[in-house]
């Protein structure tokens, strides 16, 4: 990271583009490092897969590692530079400096991962003081991350605009993530109806109701920001979505 940080300085006149990732990219990582090239003069990826955000172990040892894989990807999209950097170089002090929100960050992927945002807005925080970029992309699928690192991004007056991104999913509607390659074929099939049964479902009762049915463990199904909002287990694998509200009533209508 310290050469990083030597040849950052020599970067002027020239707008960067920052696209964080965890790795194990798929077709969603790749269509924000495209909106990336589009639209800054030099990309910058990170890959980092963040310990402080797993409340479970487990959970991350076994979350999908694919560098060769990865890197190869971001040679053919055109990447300029990709930042692997060590939970030692990004944690020297350990996780002795944390931030912590009082508020949005409370309630579904906040009340059921604890630390999780926690663990987000500190590694998030650490990588744009890093990038120092004028933009950085992150999916709507994480829309709750996405309102926190917008809102952490206003508070502490960070002057790289935080760009959004549409959710890419696969053709049977299942939102594209890395945890989908933890999933058995059949599995991946049957996670397709995540997005179905919230699009179809009049409520969320009715939607935690068809997905138990169908045998999800449901974590929590809620609505806000004009969203609805999924997670669940499947396979042992936790699995989020969200949609707007606005496009469940355009499915109804149709």
């Amino acid at each position: 990271m310290k050469e990083w940080l030597v040849y950052r300085q020599s970067l002027q006149g020239q707008t960067i583009g920052l696209v964080p990732t965890m790795g194990a990219l798929h077709r969603g990582h790749a269509a924000l490092v495209e909106r990336c090239r589009k639209e800054n003069d030099l990309v910058v990826v990170t890959i980092f897969v963040n310990p402080s955000q797993f409340n479970d172990p487990k959970d991350l040892s076994r979350y999908p590692r694919t560098l060769e894989q990865d890197l190869a990807i971001l040679e053919q999209l055109g990447t300029d530079h990709v930042l692997v950097p060590s939970a030692e170089e990004m944690y020297p002090e350990g996780y002795r400096f944390r931030l912590k929100e009082d508020g949005i960050s409370n309630i579904m992927e906040g009340l059921h991962r604890p630390g999780f945002f926690e663990g987000v807005m500190t590694v998030v925080l650490k990588l744009l003081n890093l990038a120092r970029a004028d933009k950085a992309y992150f999916g709507e699928k994480d829309y709750q991350q996405l309102q926190v690192i917008t809102d952490m991004v206003s508070e502490f007056f960070i002057p790289t605009e935080i760009i959004p991104c549409k959710t890419e999913r696969e053709e049977s509607g299942l939102a594209l993530s890395s945890r989908n390659a933890l999933l058995s074929d059949a599995g991946r099939n049957k996670a397709a109806a995540i997005h179905r049964v919230l699009m179809e479902s009049p409520d969320i009762a009715a939607a935690r109701l068809t997905l138990e049915e169908l045998g999800f463990q449901v974590d929590y199904i809620e609505e806000h920001w004009g969203r609805r909002f999924a997670a669940v287990f499947l396979e042992g694998i936790r699995l989020i979505d969200n949609i707007s509200l606005k496009d469940i009533h355009h499915a109804a209508v149709s």
